[in-house]
């Protein structure tokens, strides 16, 4: 996104976020709007923020030309949308997890004066998106498609997230049930649809193309969200709290994790013998057991293969589409997302291709 684009978008954020504790629907005081206001500004606008930025770049792409301002609104509203999304999911999240962290600071249901108001927090933030949609989109010809396009995305994101728990159940801890066809579906419903479809097919529709249309561009989208999933559960264990923004519990909660599937998968009886009596347990000491068979499997080593091949996958997927002017979005979110996670080797091959096939002068750097 060139310089300029950034700091419009942000400022969408103040406008929407004034009409939302101004909503004439609601007869707010000064307390209740405090409250809205300074729960919105931790929860929403803390992340790095791809999700949103990603429609406006994606737009910007498929258009090939400058964007009026109106079109710099309308793409950061459907973006802020999405970021206003992903924190409804975010603070129900951690209260079932009961993290601690997140985006490098506590938990919002973990303050003092918040606690378990958090849960009624994520159902204002659920229903502020239909309403920022409704004011302005309503007259638009593909209103009626964004809403069933959030509508349908949320649904899949809960119903991922619902695998996820039913997985993890207390008392009931079997890693016997935990596969990598288990963990692809966590990753596909909870994940890959919003944070990688959703953003590219509110563009797609701003554009006016039929969704459709484009089963192949969700399928790619889904792909590269398993790709980056597996990516976060890697750095939940071996990425720097200061420098993933939360400190990692993958381990203590159970969690379906790809790192655990592979490690079932490598393992002799004696090694899955160590992870049934130390998966899942909130004991330090289990955890540095768990980590340090991780190392003895080389999962380090595993996670990169996986990553060289998945790489050249997704590569030859995007290039088969098509669409020339689809392709652009889809390889950005691509080079951005990798270059966002920090550590991938592959970042410098994808810039190469990127920018080599679309220009880099045209393009924000990754």
């Amino acid at each position: 996104m060139s310089t300029d684009l950034k700091p419009k978008f942000l400022k969408v954020y103040n406008t929407l976020k004034s009409e939302l504790i101004n909503d004439p629907s609601f007869e707010f005081d000064d307390d209740s709007r405090q409250w809205i206001e300074k729960m919105l500004d931790y929860n929403v606008p803390g992340g790095k923020l791809n999700r949103g930025l990603s429609v406006v770049d994606s737009y910007q792409l498929l258009k090939g030309e400058e964007l009026t301002d109106d079109e710099v609104f309308l793409a950061s509203t459907l973006g802020w949308c999405i970021e206003w999304l992903q924190a409804y999911f975010l603070v129900l999240d951690d209260i079932m997890d009961a993290s601690h962290t997140r985006r490098g600071q506590p938990c919002w249901f973990r303050l003092p004066k918040v606690g378990m108001i958090a849960a009624n927090d994520g159902i204002l933030l659920r229903n502020h998106v239909p309403r920022i949609l409704k004011k302005h989109f309503r007259g638009k010809p593909y209103y009626v498609d964004l809403v069933d396009l959030f509508n349908e995305v949320e649904f899949q994101t809960a119903s991922g997230q619902m695998i996820d728990l039913i997985t993890t159940l207390v008392g009931e801890k079997d890693l016997s049930k935990y596969s990598l066809s288990i963990h692809r579906r966590i990753v596909q419903y909870k994940t890959a649809y919003y944070s990688f479809y959703l953003p590219v097919a509110c563009a797609l529709l701003m554009f006016g193309e039929d969704l459709e249309k484009h089963v192949e561009v969700k399928n790619v989208l889904v792909e590269m969200g398993t790709y980056f999933q597996v990516q976060d559960d890697y750095l939940d264990c071996f990425g720097a709290p200061e420098v993933i923004g939360k400190i990692g519990t993958d381990i203590e909660d159970f969690k379906c994790s790809w790192l655990v599937v592979k490690a079932l998968e490598l393992a002799n009886e004696g090694q899955k013998k160590v992870l049934h009596e130390n998966y899942g347990k909130k004991d330090p000491s289990s955890v540095a057991i768990v980590k340090e068979l991780y190392n003895t499997l080389n999962l380090q080593g595993v996670f990169e293969d996986y990553e060289n091949t998945s790489y050249n996958k997704l590569i030859t997927s995007i290039e088969g589409h098509p669409s020339k002017a689809v392709q652009a979005p889809i390889l950005m979110f691509f080079v951005d997302g990798v270059s966002n996670h920090h550590k991938s080797v592959l970042v410098v091959n994808m810039k190469e291709t990127y920018h080599g096939k679309y220009g880099a002068e045209q393009r924000r750097t990754p």
